[in-house]
């Protein structure tokens, strides 16, 4: 089991930019590790995924682009780099695990952490 800690989070501007980072701890990272958002009112969806091992790449349609998912195997940390951030992108940022990348957005995740704040001002 590996437990995550979201970071990066804050208030900016339209138009500006943010990195997420997940850090996990307790165990390394294995298979896949994505970003999911949840605004207020909104359910929790799915924003990008990147494979632990081959570094292969999924993102959202409403982000691609602007967003882009990283990872650094030395320092057990997944990236989000957020650019060119609109007000649609306010949520609550959080990561997670899947065994696979073409699960990840879609399976059940029972267990979530505290998560980011992102806020994005008109």
């Amino acid at each position: 089991q590996v437990h995550l800690v979201e970071s990066g989070g804050g208030l900016v501007q339209a138009g500006g930019s943010l990195r997420l980072s997940c850090a996990a701890s307790g165990r390394t990272f294995s298979g896949a590790v994505g970003w999911f958002r949840q605004a207020p009112g909104k359910e929790r969806e799915f924003v990008a995924a990147i494979s632990w091992t081959t570094g292969s790449t999924y993102v959202t349609d409403s982000v691609r682009g602007r967003f882009t998912i990283s990872r650094d195997n030395a320092k057990n940390t997944v990236y989000l780099q957020m650019n060119s951030l609109k007000p649609e992108d306010t949520a609550v940022y959080y990561c997670n695990t899947a065994p696979r990348l073409v699960t990840i957005a879609t399976m059940r995740h029972d267990y979530w952490g505290q998560g980011t704040q992102v806020t994005v001002s008109s």
